[in-house]
């Protein structure tokens, strides 16, 4: 139990947390403070508040469905500030990320910009390694620095400390679950542009410009128009950007679904695997636009589900599952939901 005349203005009792999601969900904190620096975290550790009660860090509420209350302490990443030393650019996990791409691109460093308009905070981005349009974050960071919760230590992991995969780190294992606080990350980023557009999304933006050698802002401001009209705003309609991760299955499978389904598009990850747009297989399955209650897919893309005003997480969960259902009913393939559920 938290003495909170004691702590009063650290620890704030019945929190709601609805500005705090995307999805905006209406629930509360049973407690809710805000880290800005280090010494705020060093607080909590040192007087046991972290292991007395259940809690949660949040940055941009970008990538959580709150179920319930969350009976515990909600604590809010406020730290910020980045520092460029040559190609390396040091950034506190609780800057925004946008702006930490477009901060880059002033100061004519590249590589993030296919990562435009993902929401989000920094601190978020290692450890779902976010990505987008033939870039993730795995191929930029140097260094994570982190606080150990379990051993109340500050530890640095380097990029293969990490354990990348399709989103996916260390930081995502089981046995890891509210044990590491990001502090910081490094990225190595590119002096020289490179650009990638291989993506037929991209290629047809820059065409309909008339751009036939882009730069890194080029490319960037493509990837911005594109996000836009497929994703909507969540200070309009409440959402998570992408519900579900795109499936890997096997090559094998995929040659006997191509005999079934001939126009399915897909993405050859390596000599076994291949990817299907998950959007592909809702939209095929009906999904796209559809609505139950207050709780839907989007009519532009159908990967994104979204809060139309009052649903509960509960709402969008189930919706959740009866699209995880379908399209396992009819190609086979589970889908796995990209945010974070927090029961």
């Amino acid at each position: 139990m938290i003495d909170l005349e004691s702590i009063k203005n650290k620890i704030i009792p019945d929190y709601p947390l609805k500005s705090l999601n995307t999805f905006g969900i209406n629930v509360q904190a049973k407690y809710f403070s805000e880290i800005s620096e280090y010494s705020d975290l060093k607080y909590l550790i040192d007087n046991n508040y972290l292991k007395e009660n259940k809690f949660l860090f949040l940055g941009g509420g970008s990538n959580v469905l709150f179920i319930n209350d969350f009976d515990g302490i909600v604590i809010k990443n406020n730290l910020t500030g980045i520092e460029y030393i040559d190609d390396i650019v040091s950034v506190k996990s609780g800057n925004n990320w946008h702006q930490l791409v477009l901060n880059s691109l002033d100061h004519n460093l590249y590589g993030l910009e296919n990562l435009s308009l993902i929401p989000g905070s920094v601190g978020a981005c290692p450890i779902q390694n976010i990505g987008a349009y033939g870039q993730e974050v795995k191929n930029l960071i140097t260094k994570v620095k982190a606080v150990d919760l379990l051993k109340n230590i500050e530890i640095e992991f380097s990029n293969d400390d990490c354990q990348f995969g399709y989103r996916d780190s260390i930081f995502k294992k089981p046995e890891n679950k509210n044990r590491y606080f990001i502090t910081e990350v490094d990225f190595k980023l590119s002096k020289v542009p490179n650009v990638n557009f291989e993506y037929g999304a991209i290629k047809n933006i820059l065409t309909s410009l008339n751009i036939d050698h882009p730069i890194p802002n080029d490319i960037s401001n493509a990837v911005i128009q594109i996000r836009s009209s497929k994703l909507p705003d969540p200070k309009i309609i409440g959402n998570a950007g992408s519900f579900f991760k795109n499936p890997e299955i096997p090559k094998s499978y995929f040659q006997s679904l191509i005999l079934d389904f001939p126009q399915l598009p897909h993405y050859i990850v390596n000599d076994d695997f291949v990817k299907i747009p998950a959007g592909y297989l809702i939209e095929y399955c009906g999904f796209k636009g559809f609505r139950q209650g207050d709780a839907g897919c989007h009519n532009q893309q159908a990967l994104v589900l979204v809060n139309y005003g009052n649903a509960s997480g509960q709402d969008i969960l189930d919706l959740a599952y009866s699209i995880i259902a379908k399209v396992k009913d009819v190609f086979d393939i589970t889908l796995t939901p990209e945010v974070n559920i927090i029961n």
